[in-house]
């Protein structure tokens, strides 16, 4: 789970256990909490790479899980210019532009995992944890501070940074592809670095300094999936190690996050519904921590500081959607909060980040993206609209007070780079190379009318050219849980099928919060079939606006999205020929009757306690897919499962396998010869991970089986996927 600065905002999940990493992966309503990183650009050679770990949004809070890099696509090459040193003092905005406009595009890698603190710039370089000088950062001359091979982990990777304020010590949080558990090593920065001290099992961390300018670092400790214990410790001569809080209550979990300015480390203790924060000054960290604001069952909110004064992001009051209010830092309680700025309806708050002199909004409004920045002096509010192509953020930690950068991507094309300049009250854009995909690609905005009238938006994309739309191949997405967005971050396999003619279709059901706070609630506890009318209406409406047929649909869903796609299958299933499913949340109610497995606790206010509550035993009875099998026609299935899957816990994938290839016998024996029997196929995986988004082995085994299924040629389509993915 990989946090970076910034604010945070949008609903909690990444960390509940049916989710799937991101970033992933996804719970209710979190914080974005970011730390101080930023994406740096590298340009090279011939091949375009893009290590996109990209900082968790308000809604990925607590327990993100982080995607790992992949690559994007080749162009063609452009010959090498001289390289012209930049003027010393142009600033961050302009380095950025005149890289991008003077270097060739035929390239470029997007580093993340990168933390810039005074001079230097920290990161990640091979096996090994580095850092440079701001302004060498591009020329890899580099200082190893840590060698990651020490730690014997096979393929281990560095999740988050943390440099101490005065630049004595650098904590680094530090995993592997097929494990949630993680280190993190803390070093002693010197003429010779040292690993001073490690922590297993580490969530969240940050460091203060105290009134003896000594370094204190605060981190969470997570156990079994759940993080409910916050330390502190000191290092150097006066080594110390103690635990500061236990949360008592295991529906909850604790997170850690320094605002913005470094006043405050806000410890916040949370789930899926309610939150409760506690500042400890910044200054004074031995001092006992200062609530704001009691837990209130149903209140979620977030705090940032500036200037004396907390900004909160809060649902409290009416509608029970997201609002910024505010207060006086030595006055932190509800009665004083003031209302500051209220959002339109149906508008998700996807993060926030806070200036000197502005607060920007990022936020999506009716399935658009937009950018509200507002001036704090004055209280103005300036909107901006953001091109239609895109789908979603990519925050960019920022240091420069003057800038807000941030990058914008969707499923079939890469980040581009957008920068909003105060001074001049003006979004810029990345200049240079355009992508192809603009010209030979549509992106459609469309409603499908549920049972209930309600109208849910989809996000549909296809080849320009495309003819007889009828006969195209259609993947169909869905999630709809723990008010977290559909994951429509840059895929090359989606690139891929949608060059060799396929349409792809998004379905932002109830249960997700594409549309704020309500559109989950309305799907979610006895409210779930509402996500199940909502994908049967999507799929129902793509095929009668003449987007492929049944014969030539595809679903595919992870981790919680699996319930609406197993529950589809079970109701509708002549309405698609196959499915996908990754890690998949299958078997709702004997798993949540399982209070032994470690976040079914947690989980109680998605789904329900069938265990005490009878209604809620039968109202899941009617939808979970484990339960509602029976002998009947089915699409092929293909199922991919990890061995030590701590979330989605394997035995459930399993059991429901045997029982569904059990239906199917009894429903082939009954029908007679010529029936073709679907396929059904699991494949385990290694490893402990929830979800591995970037593995080529899943990747490649998806693809074969949906064109096998569809009886489409994929010996194009594996071609071009070679110049995405290095085999």
């Amino acid at each position: 789970m990989q946090q970076k600065t910034k604010l945070f905002l949008q609903a909690l999940k990444y960390s509940i256990p049916h989710l799937g990493k991101c970033m992933q992966k996804q719970h209710l309503n979190h914080y974005n909490f970011a730390d101080h990183y930023y994406n740096r650009i590298k340009l090279k050679k011939y091949h375009l790479t893009k290590c996109l770990q990209n900082k968790p949004k308000i809604s990925e809070l607590a327990r993100n899980i982080p995607s790992r890099s992949f690559s994007c696509k080749d162009l063609q090459p452009v010959k090498q210019e001289n390289k012209k040193p930049l003027p010393e003092n142009m600033d961050a905005f302009e380095k950025v532009r005149t890289k991008l406009e003077t270097q060739p595009q035929e390239e470029y890698e997007i580093i993340n995992v990168e933390v810039k603190h005074g001079g230097f710039v920290y990161y990640q370089e091979g096996c090994c944890l580095v850092r440079s000088k701001d302004e060498e950062a591009d020329n890899d001359n580099y200082e190893v501070l840590f060698n990651l091979e020490e730690l014997k982990l096979d393929q281990p990777f560095i999740d988050c940074i943390r440099v101490a304020p005065d630049e004595k010590y650098v904590a680094a949080k530090i995993r592997t592809e097929d494990s949630e558990a993680s280190t993190c090593v803390i070093i002693k920065l010197s003429d010779q670095p040292v690993m001073e001290a490690s922590f297993p099992n580490v969530s969240s961390f940050e460091w203060v300094k105290d009134e003896e300018d000594e370094d204190v670092l605060f981190y969470t400790f997570q156990r079994n999936l759940r993080c409910h214990d916050v330390y502190r410790a000191t290092f150097g001569d006066n080594k110390r190690n103690e635990r500061f809080y236990t949360e008592k209550d295991p529906s909850y979990f604790v997170f850690l996050y320094l605002t913005k300015d470094s006043r405050f480390l806000t410890i916040n203790i949370m789930n899926k519904t309610t939150s409760e924060v506690w500042l400890i000054d910044g200054l004074s960290p031995w001092d006992p921590p200062v609530l704001i604001q009691k837990r209130i069952h149903g209140v979620l909110y977030y705090v940032e500081h500036r200037d004396d004064e907390l900004y909160i992001l809060t649902n409290v009051g009416e509608p029970t959607e997201f609002k910024l209010m505010r207060t006086a830092a030595d006055t932190p309680a509800i009665m004083n909060w003031d209302l500051f700025f209220t959002m339109k309806r149906n508008t998700k708050v996807i993060d926030l980040d806070m200036f000197k002199d502005h607060c920007v909004l990022f936020l999506k409004h009716s399935n658009l993206l937009y950018v509200n920045v507002i001036g704090l002096a004055d209280d103005s509010v300036r909107s901006l609209k953001l091109p239609p192509w895109a789908c979603g953020f990519i925050m960019d930690t920022n240091s420069d007070p003057k800038n807000c950068p941030f990058q914008l991507c969707s499923p079939i094309r890469p980040p581009k780079y957008y920068t909003y300049k105060f001074a001049e009250g003006k979004l810029f854009e990345e200049t240079g190379h355009e992508d192809p995909i603009t010209k030979t690609s549509r992106v459609l905005r469309l409603e499908a009318k549920s049972k209930d009238g309600k109208l849910v938006p989809m996000t549909v994309f296809h080849k320009t050219d495309s003819e007889d739309l009828q006969k195209k191949p259609l993947l169909v997405h869905v999630y709809g849980a723990y008010g977290m967005d559909l994951k429509m971050n840059f895929r090359p396999e989606r690139r891929v099928l949608v060059d060799d003619g396929w349409i792809l279709a998004y379905c932002h059901v109830r249960g997700g919060g594409e549309l704020g706070l309500q559109w989950h609630a309305d799907g979610r506890l006895t409210k779930k079939l509402n996500g199940l009318a909502d994908l049967e209406a999507c799929i129902k409406t793509l095929h009668g606006q003449g987007f492929s047929q049944p014969s030539l649909t595809t679903l595919t869903a992870f981790s919680a999205g699996g319930v609406l796609a197993g529950a589809l299958c079970n109701s509708n299933p002549e309405l698609v020929r196959a499915v996908t499913l990754e890690a998949p949340f299958l078997d709702v109610l004997n798993t949540m009757m399982d209070t032994t497995l470690p976040l079914t606790l947690e989980e109680l206010e998605e789904w329900g306690n069938p265990s005490s509550d009878e209604k809620h035993k039968n109202y899941i009875k009617r939808y979970c897919p484990y339960q509602n099998i029976k002998p009947q026609h089915y699409p092929s299935v293909h199922i991919t499962a990890y061995e030590n899957d701590e979330r989605v816990p394997l035995k459930g994938i399993v059991s429901y396998t045997e029982k569904l290839k059990e239906a199917i016998a009894e429903h082939a024996k009954d029908t007679g010869e010529g029936y073709q029997t679907p396929n059904i196929i699991l494949d385990i995986q290694p490893g402990g991970n929830h979800v591995i988004e970037d593995s080529h082995k899943k990747i490649t085994a998806q693809i074969k089986f949906l064109y096998e299924e569809l009886g489409l040629d994929s010996t194009s389509v594996f071609e071009d996927l070679k110049k995405y993915l290095k085999f």
